[in-house]
């Protein structure tokens, strides 16, 4: 029996080997699945090797030669560089599902909207329950989160219990818990305004209100924009992770021409070619005319989407949970596991989250503003609920903003944090397992 030519076993272990990874990483859970190893796989470096880790994360990199212009640590690289990346991003589907989406239409956005503020403040109530007028108050902002790629995963996990409209009420509630978020950042956990900074992070904003309207579509200028918005507002006193939302807000949501318009062009400038070129002239410059006038039908903010939701999914969230889930919990005494910072926040996210969304969703529907998504029971509703309280990714940013001189408080923070949205998101499975599965189609797709 003759073996198999490398040419014909290359495709089969393309086969066998990549498209099994291109399957996982279409997943909406998939990010999640890569955010909880991180997090694990930071909790276990802290504890086996902790020195080696604060090593890393506290290394001092140093730009400039002979002169160094600009220092910052890894850590620092990651929060406040890297992070204005994934909060472009954030900014970018924000505006999409205000354009387009989900939330274009008051109807559609408002049983979200309310579920979100019931969110983000009844969970601010218990932590400061536990925590006013004492050292921990800052961290108010922590249990407000909402992690949409963990809840996406749970969800995704239960597919067969949850109907496909609470998923998106429980997107559009995170994306509006982020607006919320983003606001609470820069509102709250700046410091040392600063007037004539903001002024000129105000101009920068206003430059890039008009390079959206005038349809700009190259790369560089927005990177050149965003990178002096982000300086100006770091000088200015507001986090300059803000810089990335302003950017990603000002992205064109719509193509620069009626796709009509576009479809009609192609379409003369096709039969023209078809009439007038023989087959070797077609190549080469005609078809690339072809393929710019496709080009002018994709909106340049699904452009940049496409582009950059892999490497923040895959990249800057993982690190970042590397960077900051780290806690050494052998080292914590049990005024620090029981501590107010860590029970307001432990308690804002398992129960202050579920409380806050389900009685303010109840509350929407029962006064006739809207139905609750795909008329879901209400045990279904108070599942998704409790799992809007997994708040891993934005909670431990705002909580390295609320404590960042006190390494005790942080580290109280961070734990809660983790067992919190751990809770939130067990709790939910738990109950959205104990309802009735959905009907089976009775056409179901191949």
């Amino acid at each position: 029996m003759s073996k198999p030519s490398p040419l014909r076993a290359t495709p089969r272990l393309f086969g066998t080997v990549v498209a099994p990874l291109q399957a996982f990483f279409r997943l909406e859970a998939a990010s999640g699945i890569v955010l909880l190893a991180c997090a694990l796989a930071a909790l276990l470096w802290a504890n086996l090797a902790g020195e080696s880790y604060r090593a890393l994360f506290e290394r001092s990199i140093t730009l400039g030669v002979p002169a160094p212009f600009l220092r910052f640590t890894v850590l620092e690289l990651v929060n406040d560089g890297l992070m204005t990346v994934f909060f472009f991003v954030v900014g970018m589907e924000i505006k999409r599902e205000l354009v387009m989406g989900e939330l274009r239409t008051p109807r559609q956005a408002v049983l979200p909207l309310v579920g979100a503020f019931g969110g983000m403040l009844v969970p601010a109530a218990f932590f400061l329950a536990f925590n006013a007028g004492g050292p921990g108050r800052a961290g108010w902002g922590i249990p407000m989160a909402t992690d949409i790629a963990f809840c996406i995963g749970v969800l995704t996990l239960l597919r067969r219990r949850v109907p496909r409209a609470l998923v998106v009420f429980l997107t559009a509630l995170a994306i509006f818990d982020d607006i919320g978020g983003i606001l609470v950042i820069a509102l709250f956990y700046g410091h040392g305004v600063s007037a004539p900074w903001l002024a000129a992070a105000a101009a920068i904003a206003g430059a890039l209100v008009a390079m959206s309207r005038a349809q700009v579509r190259g790369a560089a200028a927005y990177l050149g924009a965003g990178a002096a918005l982000w300086y100006a507002l770091h000088h200015g006193g507001i986090h300059p992770t803000i810089a990335g939302v302003v950017l990603g807000l000002a992205i064109p949501a719509r193509s620069r021409q009626r796709p009509r318009d576009v479809l009609e062009a192609l379409a003369s400038h096709v039969d023209a070619l078809v009439r007038s070129r023989s087959d070797e002239e077609l190549e080469g410059e005609a078809l690339l005319g072809i393929e710019e006038k496709i080009e002018d039908l994709e909106p340049t903010l699904n452009r940049f989407v496409h582009a950059l939701h892999p490497w923040v999914a895959f990249g800057i969230m993982p690190l970042f949970a590397l960077a900051n889930a780290g806690v050494a919990v052998v080292g914590l005494d049990r005024s620090q596991w029981l501590g107010p910072v860590a029970l307001g926040i432990a308690a804002g996210l398992v129960v202050g989250k579920a409380v806050g969304i389900f009685i303010f969703t109840l509350a929407a529907v029962k006064l006739g503003l809207a139905r609750i998504p795909g008329e879901a029971s209400i045990p279904k509703l108070l599942g998704v609920s409790m799992v809007g309280g997994i708040g891993f990714t934005v909670a431990l940013f705002i909580a390295g903003l609320a404590f960042p001189g006190s390494p005790g408080l942080l580290d109280q923070a961070k734990l809660a944090i983790l067992v919190g949205s751990l809770s939130a998101g067990a709790a939910g499975a738990l109950v959205l397992r104990g309802t009735a599965p959905l009907p089976t189609p009775a056409h179901p797709r191949p």
